[in-house]
């Protein structure tokens, strides 16, 4: 019963801890706080000389004497310094709050267990807020060993819940008694892996006594954890492909097979034709299709969903493409209606923008099923829209759009459509995995033919002059230039390059060019005007926040200049980089960015200089960013938050845990032979873990 205790109940946390436990990190229990693990530990078995410092060490422990203390600094970096020594050096030890506190603590002439991280400050290597120790041999023995770290908040700091207390707190939990913890994971996987028991993992990743058994502990967490969630995703996946039955496209008919042999006016890649016979076969099976599309910027997406929404009126369908943003929406309209003109294909546009007599005449044509395919924006979703027969659902982007938002399209008829959500942003293997893992996923992997592949350079600024001319030049060629910028207006807090005065210098540099503008201040009508000038060649220069990163299609642009590119994560610049590049001729894009940058900016523009691969950078993003801030999945309603799984280093597990979950789910689709499999997903279900139903 004592995983089931209320944590008030505990000794050493009561009322007040209790509730800071729960308002700050939703643990009520004896068993939410040992699954509250650690974030990370750190070695305590090994002592540094101070010779030995440098500032590549994460953390260091020293015994040394302490030789003096003084305040230093005014009022606003008012901070106490105390002086340290061992036989090999010397060192500082500063801090900035808590002073009234640590001079009580500190006496000159004893000796000390110090522990933190080194730095250098002006030549002096010094350990900022250390921890502090007499040392004696009673304060050795607590703190020689693997010591775990726990995150905690600052309102719970407030009240003396720090990382060291908490690490107490369940310490004493697991030193109280033996605790019963059953065993979730089946047998034979326990067998296969020779995984400790959980009982084992649990008192081993809060107090583990060697590397080893920290070792095995952590992979039997980690894989546990990402084995349920995989198996929540397949099961729910499974049985939503029990319950919903799809529309069957049994006939190609005349559309497509005019389109595909007197109008379209190019080859099909291998990759494109391979996507759409695989969606023309999920089409057939009478079961609803949920697929995820990748595909490089570029890669010819916005033509297969066309050829795809073609088979559903083929089949006396409707079909709808949704995009994220108007300038989108309505650049795929003008694509497809151009395109599709000798079908005689009854195309609209419905976005925010239009008119009410345009409206309403769409409202009509929807529901007495004249109109065929429907391009718009969120405005497709709203509650007045509704078609007459709707059997096919693309959404572009998909990443912008939330999960409750992509599943209202679900409603729009008595059987769901099937979706197609499509996106430039390659993702991850493994958050494919996750975020993704009620979707079946294609990916084209191939860019058409005669394309060349973009050239990136990382200039400074000062290399304007020659920025300036190999500007020039390229005009001069008849080719046109973006120039994109991370703001539009000056900011006192941020020295980056913005719109307005960029839009000056360059007037004032080239006039002899026609320059656009277009940001996100602007109207649509505004914006459309100047996009049609720069598409029209009137302009020559494109002056653009990210507004452009998505939708605008200029072959004649060759030159994607982008200010401050430090200042983008990975996914924006390869987005923004794949505006060029769309025609025949090469393409260059310019990383601009002042010479100081930190460690992980320079990263990422030697990312970007190094490929053009957009899944290679995708996993180069997560690498340096991490899962949670990986473009838009926050977006997309990541369902789960990891306590102990990293999705950027835990790849394989992720895999391993997947095969078996789908395994045990081919064989036993109930789990009635696999109880405590059964139990603990109950258990999760009960903390309201929320799956969408289009992820």
């Amino acid at each position: 019963m004592l995983l089931t205790t209320q944590l008030s109940q505990v000794a050493g946390i009561g009322n007040v801890r209790a509730q800071l436990f729960k308002s700050e990190l939703q643990l009520l229990t004896v068993g939410d706080l040992l699954s509250y693990y650690p974030y990370k530990h750190i070695d305590r078995t090994k002592f540094y000389t101070i010779s030995q410092l440098n500032e590549s060490l994460p953390f260091v422990q020293l015994k040394v004497r302490l030789l003096k203390v003084e305040t230093r600094g005014e009022k606003r970096s008012h901070r106490f310094v105390a002086t340290v020594a061992d036989a090999t050096g010397a060192i500082e030890l500063v801090w900035f709050k808590g002073l009234n506190y640590i001079t009580k603590q500190l006496k000159v002439g004893d000796s000390y267990l110090v522990s933190g991280k080194p730095n250098v400050f002006g030549r002096i290597m010094n350990i900022v807020h250390p921890e502090i120790l007499l040392l004696t041999k009673s304060n050795i023995d607590k703190v020689v060993g693997w010591q775990a770290l726990y995150h905690t908040t600052e309102k719970m700091k407030a009240k003396a819940l720090n990382s060291d207390t908490v690490r107490r707190i369940i310490h004493n939990i697991l030193n109280s008694q033996p605790i019963n913890i059953e065993e979730t994971l089946p047998q034979h996987i326990l067998d296969n892996y020779q995984f400790v028991s959980k009982a084992k993992a649990i008192y081993n990743i809060h107090k583990p006594n060697t590397v080893e058994n920290f070792q095995k502990a952590q992979l039997r967490l980690k894989y546990e954890e990402l084995f349920f969630i995989q198996l929540q995703i397949l099961q729910q996946t499974q049985q939503q492909r029990k319950s919903y039955k799809g529309a069957v496209f049994d006939v190609v008919g005349g559309y497509l097979n005019r389109f595909y042999k007197e109008v379209l006016p190019f080859d099909l890649t291998n990759a494109q034709k391979k996507v759409i016979r695989t969606i023309r076969h999920d089409c057939k099976s009478g079961k609803q299709m949920n697929r995820l599309l990748q595909g490089d910027v570029g890669s010819g997406k916005t033509i297969v969903a066309l050829m795809c929404s073609l088979i559903a009126i083929d089949n006396n369908y409707q079909a709808c493409i949704m995009a994220p943003t108007e300038i989108l929406a309505t650049q795929h309209y003008q694509t497809i209606a151009q395109l599709t003109k000798p079908l005689n294909l009854n195309v609209k546009l419905l976005t925010g923008s239009t008119s009410k007599r345009e409206r309403t005449i769409i409202d009509t044509q929807l529901q007495d099923g004249s109109l065929q395919l429907l391009i718009g924006t969120h405005a497709l979703i709203e509650d007045s829209v509704k078609f007459k027969n709707l059997g096919f659902v693309t959404i572009d982007e998909q990443h912008r759009f939330g999960v409750a938002q992509r599943a209202k399209l679900w409603t729009k008829n008595s059987i769901p459509p099937h979706i197609l959500v499509m996106t430039a942003t390659p993702i991850p293997r493994t958050l494919a995995m996750t975020i993704y893992g009620d979707l079946d996923v294609s990916v084209i992997d191939e860019l058409p033919p005669g394309r060349k592949p973009i050239q990136t350079k990382h200039l400074y600024y000062n290399d304007r002059d020659k920025l300036d001319n190999f500007i020039r030049n390229q005009i001069n060629e008849g080719r046109q230039i973006y120039v994109v910028y991370p703001l539009i207006h000056e900011s006192k807090k941020m020295d980056y390059q913005n719109l307005m005065e960029g839009y000056t210098t360059l007037t004032e540099k080239f006039p002899e060019y026609n320059i656009s503008i277009v940001h996100g201040e602007l109207n649509a009508a505004t914006k459309d005007a100047e996009m049609n000038k720069f598409l029209n060649k009137e302009t020559q220069i494109m002056v653009a926040t990210t507004v452009i990163e998505v939708g605008v299609n200029v072959p004649n642009a060759t030159v994607m200049i982008i200010e401050n590119a430090d200042r983008f994560g990975l996914s924006q610049l390869h987005q923004l980089r794949g505006r060029v590049g769309r025609g025949a001729q090469q393409s260059y894009c310019i990383l601009m960015s002042k010479y100081e940058l930190s460690n992980d900016s320079r990263k990422r523009l030697q990312i970007m200089v190094s490929t053009n691969d957009g899944f290679q950078i995708a996993e180069a993003d997560l690498q340096l960013r991490g899962p949670g801030d990986f473009d838009g999945t926050q977006q997309s309603g990541i369902p789960f938050n990891l306590k102990i799984a990293n999705l950027a280093k835990d790849g394989n597990i992720l895999t391993m845990a997947r095969n078996d979950a789908q395994n045990i789910l081919n064989n036993d689709p109930s789990l009635q032979q696999h109880t405590c499999c059964l139990q603990e997903l109950n258990r999760l279900k009960q903390n309201k873990i929320s799956w969408g139903n289009i992820s």
